[in-house]
């Protein structure tokens, strides 16, 4: 089968797209046939190495693990003896490890079925993404309805998600983007759209019961300035350099600053689970979230996917299709 690999550290160009052999599935794992998969920060973070602590789990001098891709969505081509919530043939979506390939393994327990209202595209689009914005907002941010909250990023792949799912706890969503995102992320729901453009959030008089800061561009005391007291700030973006990446870098001084101010300022880690998969699929199924899809790209693209995304302009997501099929234009 054809797949995206790496043996060094590096830009874009150490990928390599070649020939390797097709995984078979384990007792409790599932053989998926790649329909698409989707491009997230974590890839080019592993991809280059940097921050460096990032070598801590992937290897110091070299990566250990040879492959790329956290996001999948496919038809299931085969089974463990041990899975049974699948069969071959399902149409699946969920987490793996190295899904810039032709077919993939993973446990039946990172996988969910794909609701009929998506397309694989779509699917291969929600978990790091959705995950990171739900986590966020319901366990760092204990979101409430009439809540007023901001997201600083909001067109970007997390923050596309988290108006949507802000919304659908019932809040009251201002979203910051650009000013060619004005309009798409106030189709998303967005109450208010703030272009960064044009105004400074952390300056126009408002207040806000949570932030949800995927930039990282203002300062935590900036950002505390415009919370009400006993608001929420969680930081899940920002600037990476050689050593450290900007959300760890905050959560040395977030501790201190949430004392001198009587805010929250946090962190956040997500993790893949099927509960919160379920409850993404079932908002989906509803209507009531939907990927936003910037660009598709090829299998063999994946570098040019992945250049793409480290130039930090993308409109939701940043997708790799299988089946042959790329825009027709890249905006």
């Amino acid at each position: 089968m054809k797949a995206v690999v790496y043996d060094k550290y590096g830009s874009p160009d150490v990928l390599r797209f070649e020939e390797i052999q097709k995984p078979t599935a384990g007792d409790e794992e599932v053989l998926i046939k790649v329909r698409a998969a989707s491009v997230n920060p974590l890839d080019w973070h592993f991809m280059r190495g940097e921050p460096y602590f990032v070598r801590i789990m992937a290897g110091l001098r070299k990566p250990k693990i040879t492959r790329l891709g956290a996001d999948v969505a496919g038809q299931v081509e085969a089974i463990g003896r041990n899975v049974t919530r699948f069969k071959e043939g399902d149409e699946v979506f969920g987490s793996c490890r190295g899904a810039f390939a032709e077919y993939v393994c993973t446990s039946e327990q990172s996988l969910v079925t794909k609701p009929d209202n998506m397309t694989f595209e779509q699917a291969a689009s929600v978990p790091v993404a959705a995950f990171t914005a739900l986590q966020s907002l319901r366990d760092k941010g204990q979101i409430q309805p009439g809540q007023k909250v901001l997201i600083n990023g909001a067109a970007g792949g997390v923050g596309t998600f988290a108006v949507q799912i802000a919304k659908s706890f019932g809040a009251e969503v201002t979203g910051v983007c650009s000013t060619r995102n004005v309009d798409m992320v106030r189709s998303l729901g967005a109450d208010h759209v703030i272009d960064y453009n044009q105004h400074n959030f952390t300056k126009n008089g408002q207040r806000y019961d949570l932030i949800f800061d995927l930039v990282g561009n203002h300062s935590l005391l900036a950002c505390g300035r415009v919370l009400n007291p006993n608001g929420i700030h969680i930081a899940a973006g920002g600037k990476a350099g050689r050593w450290m990446i900007g959300p760890l870098a905050r959560s040395i001084t977030a501790p201190v600053l949430s004392r001198l101010m009587s805010r929250k300022l946090v962190t956040i880690l997500a993790r893949s689970n099927i509960k919160d998969l379920t409850i993404l699929r079932d908002l989906m199924e509803a209507g009531k979230v939907m990927p936003v899809i910037d660009r598709r790209y090829c299998l063999s693209e994946v570098p040019e996917a992945i250049r793409y995304l480290e130039e930090g302009h993308a409109r939701g997501k940043v997708v790799i299709t299988l089946d042959g099929l790329r825009e027709q234009a890249h905006k």
